[in-house]
């Protein structure tokens, strides 16, 4: 399981006084009202703990003001950089719901045991996720709707996902 998860990315600089536009990875972007701090991943793979001080909105973006940076100078070389947070800041999640980066590495196994291979992305489509599967002896790549008549249960403590397999999926 992580213990770090992904709710943005810088996309740009705004304005001069040292704003950037981030592009929101979260379902709920009006968190990043109640955040105090995150976490920002350089290019260089530097870590930075930084103080929010400012969040506003403008059409897909959050303008975000941190307490560190005061000029577009200081600001520009982090452009494509992501931005995290610890987990025990996360979204809490209702029964049966899951974060996305604890399902991937999973094995995933048909409704008889049989391993068929490993969860190595989620694809989210709009209508429903699609989870991506590499095969175990080939390293195919297979893509199985995240829906009830194929995904049968997911178990992260015994570390797999049943699924059923339809017609014409493997």
């Amino acid at each position: 399981m992580t213990d770090r998860f992904q709710i943005g990315v810088i996309a740009s600089t705004h304005g001069i006084a040292g704003e950037v536009n981030v592009f929101p990875t979260t379902q709920e972007p009006e968190r990043f009202r109640k955040l105090k701090q995150v976490t920002l991943h350089t290019q260089r793979g530097e870590e930075l703990l930084l103080d929010i001080t400012g969040v506003r909105f403008f059409k897909k973006f959050v303008i975000v003001k941190f307490k560190q940076f005061n000029n577009i100078n200081e600001v520009e070389k982090f452009r494509g950089c992501e931005l995290t947070i610890s987990r025990k800041y996360a979204l809490k999640l209702n029964p049966g719901e899951y974060y996305c980066a604890d399902l991937i590495g999973l094995k995933i196994v048909d409704e008889e045991g049989n391993e068929l291979g490993t969860l190595s992305e989620i694809l989210q489509t709009g209508a429903n996720d699609v989870y991506e599967m590499t095969r175990l002896e080939t390293e195919e790549k297979v893509y199985i709707p995240a829906i009830r008549d194929c995904i049968k249960s997911i178990e992260p403590d015994k570390g797999q996902i049943v699924i059923h397999i339809m017609d014409g999926l493997l």
